[in-house]
Parts: C-alpha cells; structure tokens; sequence
C-alpha cells in the first residue's frame, strides 16, 4: 500500500500487512531509545523506522477512505449533493 517514496531503501516494506509494520516499527523505536547501537546502525533504525511509520499511515489512510467509502449514504438526496447533518458546513467549530 505504501508508494515508493516512503519504502526507498528499504523494499521489503511495502508489501508488509500493517500489524507487522507496526510490530517492527515498536521494536525499532525500543532499540533506538536504549541508545546501546552505534551512530550509522542508529540512523539506519531511524530512516527504517520512518518508512515503517509512512507505510503504516497509508494503510491507515486507506482504511479510513473505505469505511468512509462504505458509510457513506447511498440515497438519492446524497447523490444529488443535498446537505446532510453530518457535513462539514454544519460544524460548530467554524464560528464566524
């Protein structure tokens, strides 16, 4: 799910389910705070452990786009772009 900017170097990655990512991801972060590996194993966790973390994102931002996908209301008021209690024009937080 990742795109190759985020796994470069490191092409294992982007075929990895996301449990796994994550799995690793920990690992890595645990390793790197112990602060025991030298400099250039510790910048190699570290550029690992950002193309784990942008993996991990992207299935995550995948996940959201389809159970937003599949929530989505399917009635023909949604289709025609009616407004509906729930968007965004209706948040209180944009107060003017």
């Amino acid at each position: 799910m990742a795109d190759a900017t985020t796994t470069d170097g490191f092409p294992d990655i982007a075929g990895m389910r996301y449990e796994d990512a994550r799995e690793e991801l920990i690992a890595i972060v645990a390793k790197l705070e112990a602060g025991q590996a030298p400099l250039e194993d510790s910048m190699h966790l570290w550029r690992r452990g950002e193309a784990l973390a942008a993996h991990c994102a992207t299935w995550l931002d995948g996940a959201q786009a389809e159970i937003e996908r599949a929530t989505r209301p399917t009635s023909p008021a949604a289709a025609a772009g009616e407004l509906h209690a729930d968007d965004e024009i209706f948040d209180e937080d944009d107060e003017s």
